[in-house]
């Protein structure tokens, strides 16, 4: 008897686990066990650390899904010993030693970068952290171009904010490597460079499904798609 994975969804940087809603619905209709835990957005050690630790205490098989920043998250947390897949959706694939900001940097840069903007939170011990959210009138063409205005509006005002030490810090694994991907470019994505997409999920040597005209907001505006590439996920591993 084959064990269903159950199916683990990180968000990225500037929004949260609702982001997913559409695509847990898609995943329950289907039976498939599914979580979306919080991602703290404070660092890429730690947040990966959080991950794999929320995948270790899952009995049986885990796929994980990571959405932008949640990839790279992802990329390392996927060596844990039950993890048996792993899904980038719109999402950064970092090699082993590498950090976001030096992915990017191979790529023209997208609107994204000069739409930050900056935040301070405190730190225990030490001078306050610098932590970046999108500007709001840049987050509807930036984030979530194709989702309707009115959702966009209540997405910018819930954004969560993303700590800017995470763009330097660089990958301590690089899971892709003995576990299976897939991938999802989103080819208007304008918060990514889906150059940048495409090279990690090519690099991976992922299955890659490629979406054209879908924003950086994918998992909202197109739940179905995004649900797809993860059951085909379920299927090859379960």
């Amino acid at each position: 008897m084959t064990t269903t994975p159950t199916v683990v969804l990180v968000h990225g940087a500037f929004a949260d686990a609702a982001s997913w809603s559409g695509v847990i619905a898609e995943l329950q209709g289907d039976g498939i066990p599914v979580i979306a835990p919080p991602n703290p957005l404070r660092g890429l050690a730690s947040d990966a650390a959080y991950v794999a630790s929320v995948a270790a205490q899952i009995d049986g098989p885990v796929i994980l899904v990571g959405h932008s920043y949640g990839g790279a998250l992802i990329t390392v947390a996927g060596t844990t010993e039950n993890v048996v897949g792993l899904v980038y959706v719109a999402a950064y694939a970092l090699e082993e030693g590498e950090s976001l900001g030096e992915l990017q940097g191979r790529f023209p840069l997208s609107p994204l970068v000069a739409s930050l903007k900056e935040w301070t939170y405190p730190v225990p011990g030490g001078d306050p952290a610098v932590e970046v959210t999108i500007a709001e009138d840049a987050f509807p063409s930036v984030f979530a171009a194709d989702v309707p205005a009115d959702v966009t509006k209540v997405l910018a005002a819930a954004q969560r904010p993303l700590a800017a030490a995470a763009f330097e810090e660089t990958a301590a694994a690089a899971a892709w490597r003995t576990k299976p991907s897939w991938a999802l470019v989103a080819a208007a994505d304008e918060a990514i460079n889906p150059e940048v997409e495409r090279f990690g999920a090519k690099r991976a040597g992922a299955t890659i499904v490629e979406l054209e005209g879908a924003s950086h907001a994918v998992a909202v505006s197109r739940p179905k798609e995004v649900a797809d590439l993860i059951r085909a996920a379920v299927r090859a591993t379960g």
